[in-house]
C-alpha cells in the first residue's frame, strides 16, 4: 500500500477526532494491548512516497530514532554532516568521517543498551484540525532523526519500529514540529485505556466546544526527565505517614513504564493504607447491616443478605501472591466490577497552595484474571533511581499537558467524570 493510500486510510479511521479536538496539530496514539506500549504513526518521506512508521512514545528520549529500512524511498533521506550546526547541537553526538552520529539509549529493559546510529533528515507529515475543521494533512516539514538496526528494537511490540522522542531536550519531535509550524512549544497526551488516543501539539480541546478543567503545577526538568514536586500522598483524604526525604526528588513521568513504580517504603505505606481502608468500609457496612436487623423479621433472611453483601466486596478477600509484578491482590466482587475502591491523591504545588492529582477506579486497579484484581502499583525496591515513577496505567484517560513555554504541567480530572475518555 502506497504512502498516500496510508494517509487516506488514517484520515478515515480518525475522522471522529475532528468532533473531539480543536488542537492545531494532531497524531493518533495507539495502545498495543499485549505489551501495554503506546505508539504513534509518523509519515516520513516525500508527498509522493510517504512511509508510515510506528514509533514508541517516550518522554525520556531526546532524538527520535528508528529502523530506516522501514522507509520505502530513501531518495529524500539526507545525511547530517559532522560540521553542521545541527550535529553540533545534538547532545552526545559523534562523527564517522563526515557523518554525524547519535548514541541512542533504549528506553525499555533494566539494562540500558546504547547504540550508535547515523543522524539523518527527511520530510515528516502530521495532521491539523485548525479550529475544528475536518482533519487534513499539514505541509510536511524537515525532520531530524537517527537510524537504528532491528536488534535494538528488542522488547518493543511487533508494530513498533523505533522511538518518538518527547523529552525536554533540544531535538525531540514536539520541539522540531512546534518550531517548524511556529506554534507555542507545548504538547499534550491523552493515553487511551484501549484502542486509540491523542497526541496534540498546540492547544488541546476534548469534546468540541466542551472544555475539560485543567489543574497546573510546576514542571521540573532534570537530566532530560519530566518531574513534578510531590508534597504528600493521600488515600481517601488521609495522608500517608512517610519520611519527607522520600518525596524530595519528586515524581518522574513516564510513557514506557506500564505501572507506577514506588520506593519500597512508599509502596508499603500505600498498600497498607489501601487495604485498611477497604476493611474499614467493610466493617462499617457490617455494622450498618446489623443496625437494620430489627427491621427484618427473618433471621434466615438477614443471614443470606449479609453473606451476599460480603461475597460481593473485595475488602476482606485478599489473595496470596503469584500475580507479578503486583504484590497486593483481591478476590473480585461487586466493588471490583465497579472499580469502587479507595482514591489516591498526590499533593502538588500550585498557585500558592497545594493541588491534588486524583487517581481512582480503573487507574488504581488492574485485572489479572476473571476473579482477581490487583493494586496497580509496583514495589521498586529500597534504593531506586527515582522514588516515584508515574506509569501509563495511572496516566490513561487523563489529558496531560506539557507546556515548555511556562515550564508547567497541567492535568485534567479523570475524564470519566466528564462523560468522556481518551479512547476513540
Amino acid at each position: 500500500m502506497g504512502g498516500v493510500t496510508h494517509l487516506i486510510v488514517f484520515l478515515s479511521m480518525f475522522s471522529a477526532i475532528t468532533l473531539m479536538s480543536e488542537a492545531q496539530y494532531l497524531l493518533a496514539v495507539t495502545k498495543d494491548e499485549p505489551s501495554r506500549q503506546y505508539y504513534t504513526t509518523v509519515y516520513i518521506g516525500s508527498a509522493a512516497m510517504t512511509s508510515p512508521v510506528n514509533l514508541l512514545i517516550d518522554l525520556g528520549t531526546n532524538l527520535t530514532w528508528l529502523n530506516c529500512r522501514k522507509i520505502k524511498s530513501l531518495s529524500t533521506l539526507g545525511l547530517v554532516t559532522c560540521k553542521s550546526s545541527t550535529c553540533k547541537s545534538i547532545p552526545g553526538n559523534g562523527c564517522d568521517r563526515n557523518t554525524c552520529l547519535y548514541r541512542q539509549p533504549r528506553p525499555l529493559g533494566k539494562n540500558t543498551v546504547v547504540t550508535t546510529g547515523r543522524v539523518v533528515q527527511d520530510n515528516a507529515t502530521i495532521f491539523t484540525t485548525e479550529g475544528g475543521q475536518p482533519v487534513h494533512i499539514a505541509p510536511s516539514r524537515r525532520f531530524t532523526f537517527s537510524c537504528a538496526v532491528d536488534k535494538y528494537l528488542q522488547g518493543m511490540a511487533p508494530p513498533i519500529a523505533g522511538v518518538l522522542a518527547l523529552s525536554p531536550g533540544e531535538f525531540p519531535f514536539w520541539r522540531q514540529m512546534t518550531s517548524a509550524f511556529n506554534v507555542i512549544p507545548k504538547f499534550s497526551l491523552c493515553l487511551p485505556s484501549s484502542r486509540y488516543g491523542y497526541f496534540f501539539m498546540g492547544t488541546p480541546s476534548l469534546g468540541g466546544k466542551k472544555t475539560v478543567p485543567m489543574t497546573s503545577t510546576t514542571l521540573k526538568i532534570d537530566s532530560g526527565k519530566y518531574l513534578i514536586s510531590v508534597r504528600s500522598i493521600y488515600v481517601d483524604g488521609v495522608p500517608l505517614t512517610l519520611d519527607p526525604s522520600l518525596l524530595e526528588g519528586g515524581a518522574q513521568l513516564s510513557t514506557v513504564v506500564p505501572f507506577t513504580v514506588l520506593q519500597t517504603d512508599i509502596y508499603n505505606a500505600l498498600a497498607q493504607s489501601f487495604t485498611l481502608r477497604q476493611r474499614y468500609y467493610m466493617t462499617k457496612l457490617f455494622y450498618l447491616m446489623i443496625s437494620v436487623f430489627k427491621y427484618i423479621k427473618s433471621t434466615n433472611l438477614i443471614f443470606v443478605w449479609v453473606l451476599n453483601l460480603f461475597s460481593q466486596n473485595i475488602g476482606m478477600t485478599q489473595t496470596p501472591g503469584g500475580h507479578a509484578p503486583f504484590k497486593h491482590c483481591f478476590g473480585e466482587g461487586a466493588s471490583g466490577r465497579n472499580m469502587d475502591v479507595s482514591v489516591m491523591e498526590i499533593g502538588l504545588p500550585g498557585n500558592g497552595k497545594e493541588v491534588k492529582w486524583r487517581f481512582q477506579g480503573a487507574n488504581m486497579m488492574e485485572r489479572v484474571s476473571e476473579t482477581v484484581i490487583c493494586l496497580a502499583f509496583v514495589d521498586g525496591g529500597k534504593k531506586p533511581n527515582e522514588s516515584m515513577v508515574i506509569g501509563t496505567h495511572q496516566l490513561q484517560d487523563y489529558l496531560v499537558e506539557f507546556d515548555l513555554s511556562t515550564t508547567q504541567m497541567a492535568f485534567s480530572d479523570p475524564l470519566i467524570l466528564h462523560n468522556t475518555n481518551c479512547s476513540t
